[in-house]
């Protein structure tokens, strides 16, 4: 019995490990603009947490790159691309970044600039970083058995690999795996594109054409074996009109592989015991320093320093979408309560003027910070007491869950990732924040009135919610599960 025992010992540490390889064009802290850097910055280390999978992430060399890391970077190797009728040099590069190990691809000539996106040249720049990252799988060291690609930057890949490399030798049984992050980004070009950038033949048309246009996201929603995004709420919702910006149908028509998988948030950035930037620390079994938070945040604001008034704040890009239109409909109302109001972004000029004209109506209460900041948005999570996010539209949203880690009670609007990852209160004995389903002012009001209902008259019971609020799991272990199941799936 022993001896068979340790046989099964033996062969169970012979077993390869299944192998994932990201593809993005921004990991958090090499490069990011947002959401996708963080969940790369993240959901790989969970993975890797994981028995029996190793995750890596490759991703462009950008002229952006921490320069205290390069000296980290070992070079792997360096070889040609052909993309239509250029060809193009590609050097690798790798370095390890806690349990991860991450890959760039390095062309100074699409790569080396001042920001990530939003260049003329984009398609060229991310069907290179989709083509070399293809090219290079033999030479990684390191054979995937699934890709798992991201938004329309690396939706190339698995269009790609369908139609040129999926039968020749050293890249076959490949998976691939495309996450939309955003639907409404989905890499639109013109027809005549297709052979003289993207190296497509005119017969392969259909597998990339969306409305007699190329949609990279719709080829990739067709070709890979698995699609994912990053709720379920998400997952559902795109399948309308509503939200599927064009691609509804197309989504549908793959319903059989669309998954919804909810995003963690990076526990120990959004941390109040430890985060340097709040001015003072707390837990969930000692919350004291939150009070001295919210005083320290009304005195660096001019706000007059109360502890029995509630702090509502709102940190957003500073667009439509977000539910700008309906917080200014309900403004006014929500002014006129005993309450102050704390806003962190910059976007619309419009709504950028609109608030620096509600501070100057309403300087004894309300501050607006036109601005992006980091440090001073971990103060106002952490010394707010409700934090407003009434989206119209969500894939999956971060701040809610900050908040919750800081024990700011949001109030969201059933959509997305929104309706995934909060709870309503209703009288305050469960849930973790507040919900409402339609969008509008009205039914914002009824929230926001909810919420201080139970701040101002049942202490208790505000403080069981906030105790909930801040235990809540938004950690990255639950959402690498279910990835590994799909993992798991796909591979056997």
């Amino acid at each position: 019995m022993a001896a068979k025992k340790q046989a099964t010992k033996k062969t169970e540490a012979k077993t390869p490990k299944k192998k994932i390889l990201f593809v993005a064009s921004e990991a958090f802290p090499f490069a990011g603009t947002g959401g996708l850097g963080e969940v790369m910055g993240s959901l790989p280390k969970a993975i890797n947490d994981s028995e029996g999978y190793e995750a890596r992430v490759i991703l462009p060399l950008y002229g952006s790159f921490p320069e205290k890391r390069r000296r980290d970077l070992q070079f792997v190797c360096w070889t040609s691309v052909e993309l239509s009728w250029r060809r193009q040099y590609c050097g690798l590069f790798k370095i390890q970044e806690g349990n991860t190990v991450y890959y760039f691809i390095d062309n100074e000539y699409y790569f080396k600039r001042d920001k990530l996106y939003g260049y003329d040249d984009d398609g060229e720049r991310f069907a290179f970083f989709s083509k070399a990252v293809i090219d290079l799988i033999p030479r990684l060291d390191y054979m995937p058995d699934v890709l798992h690609c991201n938004d329309w930057q690396t939706a190339l890949v698995p269009i790609y690999y369908k139609l040129f490399y999926m039968y020749v030798d050293g890249f076959t049984n490949i998976k691939t795996v495309y996450t939309i992050h955003n639907i409404e980004y989905q890499g639109w070009y013109n027809r005549s594109m297709i052979g003289d950038v993207f190296g497509i033949p005119e017969h392969e048309f259909g597998s990339i054409e969306h409305f007699g246009e190329i949609n990279l996201m719709k080829g990739a929603i067709d070709y890979a074996d698995m699609v994912t995004t990053v709720s379920p709420t998400y997952a559902k919702e795109i399948l309308t009109q509503e939200y599927g910006h064009t691609l509804d149908w197309d989504l549908n028509r793959n319903a059989h592989k669309l998954r919804g998988i909810l995003n963690g948030v990076n526990t120990q950035s959004y941390n109040p015991e430890k985060n340097p930037a709040m001015y003072a620390h707390y837990s969930v079994k000692d919350k004291s320093g939150k009070a001295v938070c919210k005083a320290e945040l009304q005195k660096m604001l001019g706000l007059p320093v109360r502890s029995d008034v509630p702090i509502i704040a709102m940190i957003t890009r500073l667009a439509s979408h977000k539910g700008l239109d309906i917080v200014k409909a309900a403004m006014q109302d929500m002014l006129a309560k005993d309450i102050q109001f704390v806003l962190l972004g910059t976007g619309d000029s419009d709504y950028e003027n609109y608030f620096r004209w509600l501070q100057d109506a309403y300087n004894d209460k309300l501050r607006a910070v036109i601005t992006f900041n980091t440090d001073l948005s971990h103060k106002i999570y952490s010394g707010a007491d409700i934090f407003l996010m009434p989206s119209k539209s969500e894939p999956c949203g971060l701040s809610q869950m900050m908040a919750c880690r800081y024990g700011t009670i949001p109030i969201v609007r059933e959509t997305g990732g929104l309706m995934d990852s909060i709870t309503d209160a209703y009288n305050g004995d469960f849930g973790n924040g507040y919900k409402f389903a339609r969008y509008d002012a009205g039914d914002l009001l009824n929230a926001v009135d909810r919420a201080l209902g139970l701040y101002n008259y049942y202490p208790e019971k505000w403080r069981g919610l906030v105790d909930r609020a801040m235990r809540t799991d938004f950690s990255w272990n639950s959402s690498a599960k279910e990835y590994i199941a799909m993992y798991n799936e796909l591979i056997g």
